[in-house]
């Protein structure tokens, strides 16, 4: 008979090519997923691995996970923290609010990540202070061999561990978030979808925003009119080339008045280029 007060077993679900259940069981202790051979792979070292796969196992990026198309693989960082507690941060030296994730428990996670990592895969630190995402980041990213995220929590990691291992600081935006997972999850969600196949129509990726420096153009599709609103008649024309030229004209009015910055750049850059 089973016992009521005993906890039920987790539903298993679907990851890549393998089923992955929750266990209690400590990661160091459990079977590593293995690699597929020539796939992209997302490594994430996290205080929270069960935050992932997170949206990552939904629409496109979960059918592409589930295909194999890409792998994603979780570091559990409590897993490397000191003494019976597993401590993971301390004070900050010199003084000041909050709590610093300490160099000998995020450097064996680091080891412990990039173990059978290829010349050609970044480690990254989720950092307010890094370099913004941009499109061309992302695929810089998908042509890499995968890439390591390491997920900030409390007041930041240790300065030495950047410095020792190289890590590249990213941001997802000039503000501050309570940790890392989610920009982790923008990054490779964002990175993931370039992957050939992922889409499924690779003109795709040609034609949104940021793919020539410009923002995207204005979307419509059916009802013909809504609330009153009509789809531009160019759209339903049938003159293809014209159709082209007003996404273009569209495109570059929607960058000249949302975003100058990318504006000045597309100008600067297409001089540069005549």
């Amino acid at each position: 008979m089973t016992d009521p007060t005993e906890p039920k077993a987790a539903k298993p679900r679907s990851l890549g090519r393998k089923t992955i259940r929750a266990s209690l069981q400590p990661r160091e202790l459990m079977t590593p997923t293995p690699d597929l051979k020539g796939v992209w792979k997302a490594k994430v070292i996290t205080l929270f691995p069960t935050a992932f796969p997170g949206v990552l196992g939904e629409s496109l990026t979960g059918k592409a996970l589930q295909e194999g198309r890409w792998q994603l693989d979780t570091i559990d960082l409590r897993g490397f923290g000191i003494g019976k507690h597993r401590n993971v941060d301390d004070t900050p030296s010199g003084g000041g609010a909050g709590m610093v994730l300490r160099a000998d428990v995020v450097g064996p996670a680091i080891e412990a990540a990039q173990k059978h990592a290829t010349a050609n895969w970044p480690l990254i630190y989720l950092s307010p202070r890094g370099r913004p995402m941009t499109q061309d980041l992302m695929q810089s990213l998908a042509t890499a061999d995968g890439v390591t995220l390491l997920c900030g929590r409390f007041e930041g990691v240790d300065e030495r561990v950047l410095e020792e291992y190289g890590v590249q600081e990213v941001s997802l935006g000039d503000f501050v978030m309570t940790g890392g997972e989610i920009a982790a999850q923008a990054l490779i969600d964002a990175t993931v979808r370039l992957l050939p196949g992922v889409l499924g129509n690779d003109a795709s990726t040609e034609e949104e925003s940021f793919s020539d420096g410009l923002l995207e153009h204005p979307q419509y599709t059916r009802p013909a009119i809504w609330q009153e609103r009509e789809i531009p008649g160019v759209l339903t024309a049938g003159d293809h080339g014209k159709t082209a030229r007003w996404r273009r004209e569209m495109s570059e009015k929607l960058t000249r008045e949302r975003r100058p910055d990318l504006w000045a750049k597309h100008t600067r850059d297409n001089n540069d280029g005549s």
